[in-house]
């Protein structure tokens, strides 16, 4: 009897001092999202006159509007195979998804705050209204036409098969901006650096031009097949033009005005060649490149004779540099703002009569292979595209 009345005494002493230690442990403190960022746009119920909030739905009628968009990063904003990389390592915060699948109608979950303040702490409770299908499309009509039940559109329409509210400015380049100037500290080595809207506000064209005047060609067509011609805006959302899969087309909207100098005809032995490739931002509101700081232009010169050896090679870059451990910081930085001319010069001194051909290749790269083999990407993942390619021949006399 007494070695089972210890052991009872022992449970009942060892629970109650369990008690007394949690009773003296502080409580968690839920505390409420504060950052735009922070928040996906609240659950959408599907508008009057529709049947879905899916952009195929839509291009049930918006049928060149819906063959634009599915051409448009937007709609590989969640599928994008880096993305879904990043979102698989540990320190993914949860925060990351609202720019790719915005809509809350797209998430699992809803994040109701943050224990103690923590990231990666979110109270998260399983969404009822979760759409997989909707999650899929990444960056969506809905994603901007569908706000509070209604369907926002540039002119308004009370007649046809649904109804439309006119917002000019909600649709402005506000919109845009709410992603693409996404600028935060997150942790000591995470940083969120979108500075797009911010390099537009400080540019010459603020106030003249904006995103849509450039992102989304005017052009005067139907909305509807049978619903006659107005005023439209193409939904490519052209931009960098590299593709995320290698089966995906996509449009690009270049920056750069290219400006070539040229070899002369003939030089002599020990002359020295010399050629220049001017580059300007002409095109863009804002600097190029622009956005994801892995983002990088190359400027390579290769010069071979006419067996095909390197007689001399050159690379130049235009792009971020930055240092991810133990802390995020920026390195440097020249990339080239509005209206800024960047000349590259090639030079060569000729040593023997030969017949002579200068590559000259500018190629933009959505992030380095280094990065791309670390995220384990493959071959499908197109990592650049080529935007200036032309030789030059000369010969040595």
């Amino acid at each position: 009897m007494r070695k089972e009345f210890f052991i009872i005494y022992t449970f009942v002493f060892g629970a109650m001092l369990l008690d007394l230690v949690a009773c003296n442990k502080p409580a968690k403190i839920i505390l409420p999202l504060t950052h735009s960022w922070e928040k996906a746009i609240p659950h959408q119920e599907i508008p009057a006159g529709l049947t879905s909030l899916s952009a195929k739905a839509c291009g049930v009628c918006h049928q060149q509007h819906y063959n634009e968009w599915k051409l448009s990063t937007h709609a590989h904003a969640w599928t994008d195979l880096q993305f879904q990389a990043e979102l698989k390592k540990e320190s993914s915060p949860f925060m990351c998804i609202n720019c790719h699948i915005p809509l809350q109608n797209q998430q699992p979950f809803i994040i109701e705050g943050l224990v103690d303040g923590d990231i990666y702490q979110p109270v998260k409770n399983s969404n009822p209204h979760f759409d997989k299908d909707l999650q899929q499309e990444g960056i969506t009509c809905a994603s901007c036409h569908v706000r509070n039940g209604s369907i926002i559109g540039p002119t308004g329409m009370t007649t046809g098969p649904h109804q439309s509210i006119k917002d000019t400015v909600f649709l402005s380049e506000q919109l845009c901006i709410s992603c693409h100037n996404a600028n935060a500290v997150i942790t000591p080595t995470l940083a969120c650096t979108f500075e797009t809207g911010d390099e537009w506000k400080a540019g010459p064209y603020f106030g003249k031009k904006n995103c849509i005047s450039c992102h989304m060609e005017s052009v005067n067509r139907e909305i509807v097949p049978g619903y006659g011609k107005r005023l439209s805006h193409l939904h490519f959302f052209a931009g960098s033009g590299i593709p995320k899969f290698d089966t995906v087309e996509t449009k690009m909207l270049n920056g750069f005005a290219f400006y070539p100098s040229a070899l002369k005809r003939s030089y002599h032995i020990l002359d020295s060649i010399l050629f220049t490739l001017k580059l300007k931002n002409e095109f863009a509101g804002h600097k190029v490149p622009t956005g994801d700081p892995e983002r990088f232009f190359n400027i390579s010169f290769t010069l071979k004779n006419e067996a095909g050896t390197v007689l001399s090679a050159k690379t130049d870059r235009i792009g971020e540099t930055w240092e991810w451990y133990p802390e995020a910081k920026k390195l440097a930085d020249n990339n080239v703002a509005p209206n800024e001319e960047r000349t590259f010069i090639f030079s060569y001194r000729a040593e023997k009569k030969e017949n002579l051909t200068l590559s000259v290749i500018v190629t933009k790269h959505r992030l380095n292979k280094e990065s791309a083999d670390y995220n384990k990407l493959k071959e499908n993942y197109p990592l650049f595209i080529t935007v200036f390619d032309k030789t030059f021949e000369t010969e040595v006399k």
